[in-house]
């Protein structure tokens, strides 16, 4: 691939286009927002001029409800060799260039799983796809020419390919993906007009449930919309373990000792399949989660701590698998909570005894 054209200078777009312009491949850029496409060229993803000829590769980086619009318009200009799209959605959209007679055998519908609360090309980064899935959903009509560009394209971002089928991907993305921003958007409106005193008391599980919380409502209704079915459907099952759950705790309140334990089995119940289920998510390098063992280390909010610390793990010779920030309310401290391999903690406590490190007892 010598050269590709980026069309929407968002997130997504503008960070595809990072990462193949630091790879030599010559990148056009375009956006129904003139301004998008002067932060995304300033940025050094590509430039605003328009290419000269049929590019390699075209990327249409658009909203769901405007990727069947975007690719037939695309094609009818002879635009490029190839187009795929990036969007959240893939079944709808390919439906829709079928009806409208568009060129299947040089268009494949892909989505990248990756992304940020925050959107717009200054959101923009090269690495954002780096050992992310990136989802390739090819028919016997693609072109094997599209399909090696869409590898390539992949590849170039350090992404991991994964070829799977339109209508299962959303299905897919409606359980991992979209649901989870509608549970973290219901709980994070509990707090809109929750008590001041207990806002500050808010820690790290709150924040961990609500962080995408913060994402662009905007977007989010664009894909929603483009995805309703399959996100209904998780949704009410979710909704038939909550009716379950609140009867259980509502068992609990009962003083009738049968009642009680009813809602101590049902309560039970919905924790353990939790712990099933959060033990089939993916851990390092898409293993099987390993389970880690945690050193919390107290540190203060200065320039140079998180630098000190893993320094001084890398001296005992630890390996630090994974790290979270839970910081203090109302000071200038927090604790670093490190990850490692079972049988490293007790001696990297030692070491960061020594080196003067406040632990905090597990």
């Amino acid at each position: 691939m010598r050269t590709a054209l980026v069309i929407g200078t968002g997130l997504i777009g503008t960070s595809a286009a990072l990462a193949l312009a630091a790879r030599g491949v010559r990148v056009h850029l375009r956006d129904h927002a003139p301004e998008h496409v002067r932060t995304a060229a300033a940025l050094g993803a590509g430039t605003a001029d328009e290419p000269e000829g049929p590019v390699d590769l075209a990327i249409l980086a658009v909203p769901p409800a405007h990727i069947a619009e975007a690719v037939t318009g695309a094609q009818r200009l002879g635009l490029a060799r190839g187009y795929i799209d990036v969007g959240s959605v893939k079944g709808g959209p390919r439906r829709e260039l079928r009806a409208q007679g568009c060129d299947l055998s040089s268009y494949l519908g892909t989505h990248p799983m990756s992304g940020r609360e925050k959107s717009g090309p200054l959101a923009a980064t090269a690495d954002l796809f780096e050992g992310r899935p990136w989802v390739l959903t090819p028919t016997p009509e693609t072109d094997t020419e599209v399909l090696n560009l869409a590898l390539e394209l992949v590849a170039l971002c350090r992404a991991v390919p994964v070829m799977m089928d339109a209508d299962a991907h959303d299905r897919a993305v409606a359980l991992v993906s979209h649901t989870p921003q509608l549970l973290s958007s219901l709980v994070a409106a509990r707090l809109e007009t929750a008590d001041e005193t207990a806002v500050r008391l808010c820690g790290q599980g709150i924040r961990d449930v609500t962080r995408i919380a913060a994402s662009d409502p905007g977007m989010w209704v664009e894909i929603l919309s483009a995805n309703p079915g399959p996100v209904a459907d998780v949704l009410a099952a979710v909704a038939t373990d909550l009716e379950a759950t609140v009867r259980a705790l509502r068992a609990l309140d009962s003083a009738d000792e049968e009642k009680r334990g009813g809602g101590v089995l049902g309560i039970e119940d919905v924790l353990h399949r939790g712990n099933s289920g959060r033990s089939r998510v993916p851990g390092k390098h898409g293993q099987a989660p390993a389970v880690y063992e945690m050193v919390a280390v107290l540190i203060s909010d200065r320039p140079g701590e998180l630098a000190r610390i893993f320094a001084d793990a890398g001296a005992a010779g630890v390996n630090i698998e994974d790290v979270r920030i839970e910081h203090a309310t109302g000071q200038q401290a927090g604790h670093v909570q490190l990850m490692l391999e079972p049988g490293a903690a007790p001696v990297l406590t030692a070491a960061l005894r020594e080196r003067g490190w406040a632990i905090r007892a597990q």
